[in-house]
Formats: C-alpha cells, structure tokens, sequence
C-alpha cells in the first residue's frame, strides 16, 4: 500500500498552479483554486500552511469531489514540477 506522500498546502497550491490550476480566491481557510476540464470545471480550497497537510485533507483534495488527480496523479506533478 502508498501512503499520500508529505506536502504543505503552499507547495501543493504551486504545483497546482503549474498545473494550470487557477486562484479564483481567498478563502475563510485557504485559497479556492479551480481548472476547467472539457465543460466542467473543477474546484477546490486548499490551506494556506507551512505545515504539512494532514492525510485526511489531503485525501479529500486529491479526491473525485475536488481536483479528482488522486495520489498517483500528484506523485505525477511532483516528478514532473519538483516540489
């Protein structure tokens, strides 16, 4: 089994970004970053921290009700980007 690899919400707010995922705005909790796929666009908040995610948001970010690339995807930007 992989575990989610460890990454702040700054790093992956830039990884995001080269991604081409675009700030919409601050949030109460974070920034709300969203990219348009096809005619559906996809939205989702991530915390503005230093401190690594917790599993449990990071999880729920990566998942299909948010940016829906799941853990092989974001391992994916890592090597592509850097961290």
């Amino acid at each position: 089994m992989n575990s989610l690899p460890v990454i702040s919400g700054n790093q992956l707010i830039k990884l995001l970004s080269k991604d081409g995922w675009i700030i919409k705005r601050k949030a109460k909790h974070g920034l709300s970053m969203y990219k348009e796929f096809r005619n559906k666009k996809r939205v989702t908040i991530i915390p503005t921290k230093n401190d690594d995610l917790l599993k449990g948001t990071l999880s729920d970010i990566l998942g299909p009700k948010q940016t829906k690339i799941g853990r092989k995807g974001l391992e994916e930007l890592i090597n592509k980007y850097g961290l």
